[in-house]
C-alpha cells in the first residue's frame, strides 16, 4: 500500500531545503510516498539541471537520492540524521526530455547508528539508470526533536 507523505517543515520559518522545499524557486520541490518497505518519489527533470544537452547532471542525480534517503530515516527510522557517506553509480544517461524519473530508497541495514541506505533511479521505460548507497548518521529521537526540527513520525 503507498500513502503519500506530508511534508511537516514547510511550517518552519525560513525552510529552503533544496531537495523538498515546495516554495524553494530553485529547488528540485520534491514529494514522497510511503512503500510498506521504503519510500519512492517521481520527479520530472527540467532543463535548467542539465548537465549535457538534454541529460540530467550527476550531481542533481546524487543529490535525488540523497534527499529520498534522508526521507527514508525521517518515515522509516522515526528520527533524522546527516549524510556521512554516499557512493553514486551513473549507469545510463537521465534524459530531460524522457518523462517523470521514479526514485526509490529502501534500508540495507543497521550498523550502530549508522543507516545504510539502497537508492535508485529509473527512468520512465523502467530502465535502471542510478543507483546509490547512502550512509545516514542518525540521532536518538529526543536529539533529532531537539537539534534537527524533527517534528516526530506522526506528522509525515
Amino acid at each position: 500500500m503507498k500513502r503519500m507523505l506530508n511534508n511537516p517543515f514547510t511550517s518552519l520559518e525560513g525552510y529552503q531545503c533544496f531537495g523538498c522545499a515546495p516554495d524553494n524557486p530553485y529547488g528540485l520541490k520534491m514529494q514522497f510516498v510511503e512503500l510498506p518497505d521504503g519510500v519512492m518519489a517521481t520527479w520530472q527533470p527540467e532543463s535548467h539541471f542539465e548537465g549535457w544537452k538534454n541529460v540530467l547532471h550527476g550531481g542533481i542525480q546524487a543529490t535525488l537520492m540523497d534527499e529520498i534517503a534522508s526521507w527514508l530515516v525521517f518515515v522509516k527510522l522515526h528520527t533524522s540524521g546527516v549524510t556521512s557517506k554516499m557512493e553514486v553509480k551513473l549507469k545510463k544517461p537521465v534524459h530531460i526530455n524522457a518523462g517523470k524519473i521514479t526514485l526509490k530508497a529502501s534500508l540495507r541495514a543497521m550498523q550502530k547508528n549508522v543507516a545504510i541506505i539502497d537508492t535508485s533511479i529509473t527512468d520512465s521505460n523502467a530502465t535502471e539508470c542510478a543507483t546509490g548507497v547512502m550512509h545516514y548518521f542518525t540521532y536518538p529521537e529526543e536529539v533529532a526533536r531537539e537539534k534537527l526540527w524533527f517534528p516526530g513520525r506522526d506528522k509525515f
